[in-house]
């Protein structure tokens, strides 16, 4: 089988010929781009900076020769803007860790005398910085520019008019154009998008990427909303799925059924121990807008659709499966209550395990390699029989993952797969 026809049949719960593998092809499912510039090396492949594509998280852009040298079977449609708002584009040099890295040219930042990093939205320095990295950090968390909220001008749909807008004709031809490219001259599985219509997600509720930010963008005052204002956040969720559903039907005409897979959401519902909400808090805010922009990509395209939740879900499984989620993503088997065992043999048939294969905060980064391969492998058992599993890591590989362990987790894969 091509990567693209083993994609397939795990999509649809089939059996493939071996073990699907992503690593890259999101923005949850990707290497830091320090672990990535050490990977390149340990592989002995060419030695060029590596391109840091999403510089909230710092990861790495995984190209082809990775890809080959791995055998991993799924390309991203690469994302039109960054988490910051710039394009990724006009490729410059930046040294991070003592390391040369390119990073897009809209990536403007200060530093001040402590040695944390200030990033601005848009690369536009008139603006206020809503990204800080602390000094010898490895990642950017948000500035909160939030005003002091008034609950009687809150404006869901104007407050955020410009975060959840329907993807532009510009934005759109460039996704149309990567992904027929990706379509036409490689035989890669193609996983489509940035999330979509992540209600509630953290990550971009501050606005990383606006000059400017209304309403509520505190993470603690949004889930307090819920109680306190439930309009509001119906408001902003009722107008973020209509503009997904808008931006969807775009898609579907300019790329038909090329990608077998679009990620809606990236919104954690869990922590380690439990989840965020009840499930009687899901039905009421979250279930009816997932059902609705599911059942619009079930009815009009053959594209299944990818939801991203870290932690402990196990309580929302059938909720979600009801709302006709079809991929759930890291698979975070450390968490309460998420045994792998259990979810195979519960929720196998009803979703595709898109993660699980290797805690990368455990074993990944802290074992032996040896202790990476028994991991990998046990996990390897669990999952794949049936199909309905992709594997990769539970959430991205960490700068620190040292690289035998990398390395280890991919031959434990290969010795797997000649196995079976």
């Amino acid at each position: 089988m091509s990567s693209r026809e083993r994609f397939n049949e795990t999509l649809n719960h089939r059996q493939p010929d071996r073990v699907v593998v992503d690593m890259g092809s999101s923005l949850v499912t990707g290497i830091s781009a320090i672990a990535l510039n050490k990977l390149r090396d340990a592989l002995g492949l060419e030695k060029r900076p590596v391109k840091i594509y999403e510089p909230m998280q710092m990861l790495g852009l995984v190209e082809d020769d990775v890809r080959e040298a791995l055998n991993i079977d799924i390309v991203g449609v690469c994302t039109y803007n960054t988490m910051f708002g710039y394009k990724n584009d006009a490729w410059k040099p930046w040294r991070f860790h003592d390391i040369d890295f390119l990073i897009g040219g809209g990536f403007e930042y200060d530093k001040d005398d402590a040695g944390n990093l200030y990033a601005y939205p848009c690369g536009d320095r008139n603006a206020a910085p809503s990204m800080k990295m602390p000094a010898g950090g490895y990642y950017f968390d948000a500035i909160l520019r939030q005003d002091p909220i008034d609950e009687e001008k809150l404006n869901g749909r104007e407050d955020f008019k410009n975060d959840f807008a329907t993807a532009s004709d510009e934005v759109i031809a460039f996704i149309k154009q990567e992904a027929i490219r990706l379509f036409e001259e490689t035989t890669y599985g193609i996983n489509l998008g940035n999330f979509f219509c992540g209600l509630g997600d953290v990550a971009a509720l501050p606005g990383p990427g606006q000059k400017v930010t209304k309403g509520i963008r505190s993470a603690e005052e949004w889930l307090i909303a819920h109680y306190t204002v439930p309009d509001y956040i119906h408001e902003v969720y009722s107008y973020q799925t209509e503009s997904a559903i808008g931006t969807l039907k775009k898609l579907k005409e300019a790329v038909s059924d090329i990608p077998q897979v679009i990620q809606i959401s990236g919104t954690d519902f869990g922590t380690q121990r439990s989840e965020f909400i009840s499930p009687d808090m899901y039905r009421k805010f979250y279930q009816p807008y997932h059902a609705k922009i599911n059942s619009w990509v079930h009815e009009n395209t053959n594209w299944k659709t990818k939801y991203h939740t870290c932690g402990s879900i196990v309580n929302l499984l059938d909720d979600f499966a009801d709302a006709g989620i079809d991929i759930l993503n890291p698979v975070q088997c450390s968490a309460a209550g998420m045994d792998p065992e259990m979810l195979k043999n519960k929720y196998g048939d009803k979703f595709v395990f898109w993660g699980g294969g290797v805690e990368t905060q455990g074993v990944l980064q802290l074992g032996t390699a040896q202790e990476v391969k028994e991991e990998v492998t046990k996990r390897l058992k669990i999952f794949a029989p049936g199909g309905g599993f992709v594997f990769n890591t539970v959430h991205n590989i960490q700068p620190l993952t040292p690289v035998e362990n990398i390395l280890a987790m991919y031959e434990a894969i290969e010795e797997y797969n000649a196995k079976e």
